[in-house]
């Protein structure tokens, strides 16, 4: 049976929690009904020795909640249309995160649907990491919440393992600086992996 994640399991290196949240589930809970996803596609994201990262330049109101502690939900608004949401990591104090890119909807289809309309095949209703908030119904007002509170409406579980042969690692999509670190991984023949765009100077504010 899977078991929902702890604080613990999460304070770690983002390249080292990005890698195990591949195939975890996430699960989210509204009065108009229940999503469940499979995680395909995730980048990590450091703090002060991380250019493309939010906490770069140190901490500010807007991304204190990648300063930890681990298991919280760091959730920022992008191009002023989508949001984008990350599961913070590190230990308390240290700012690390790792940005969900995809999924595949396992439970809520119909609602998926409703919430990403102009999406044409389910396999895209999680393809990418605005699609992937969208479908599980996440705005700003879950910004910091606990996916490790079993009474959370949104919570992290573990998933089937992923073996090794079916894990890639390559550069993350759309920054603007640090452009060749192979920090985004994803599971090799998921139909719902992103299309990969290198960055521009455009992109630096934009992710995690």
């Amino acid at each position: 049976m899977s078991h929902q994640l702890t604080r613990a399991e999460l304070a770690h290196d983002p390249l080292r929690v990005a890698r195990s949240l591949l195939g975890c589930e996430l699960r989210s809970s509204h009065p108009e009904g229940d999503v469940r996803v499979r995680l395909v596609e995730v980048e990590a994201y450091r703090g002060g020795d991380d250019p493309a990262s939010h906490c770069y330049r140190g901490k500010t109101q807007r991304n204190a909640v990648m300063f930890g502690p681990a298991g919280h939900l760091y959730v920022y608004f992008v191009y002023g249309l989508h949001f984008c949401i990350n599961v913070v990591c590190t230990e308390d104090g240290v700012p690390g995160a790792v940005l969900l890119r995809a999924a595949e909807v396992l439970d809520g289809t119909e609602l998926a649907r409703s919430r990403r309309p102009a999406v044409r095949k389910d396999v895209q209703l999680a393809s990418g990491p605005a699609r992937l908030a969208g479908v599980l119904g996440i705005t700003r007002e879950h910004n910091g919440i606990d996916l490790t509170d079993p009474d959370s409406p949104i919570r992290l579980l573990d998933g089937p393992p992923v073996d090794e042969d079916d894990v890639r690692t390559g550069p993350r999509v759309g920054v603007a600086t640090a452009v060749d670190l192979p920090w985004r991984s994803w599971i090799d023949g998921s139909p719902a992996v992103s299309p990969y765009r290198r960055g521009g100077r455009r992109r630096i504010r934009d992710q995690a």
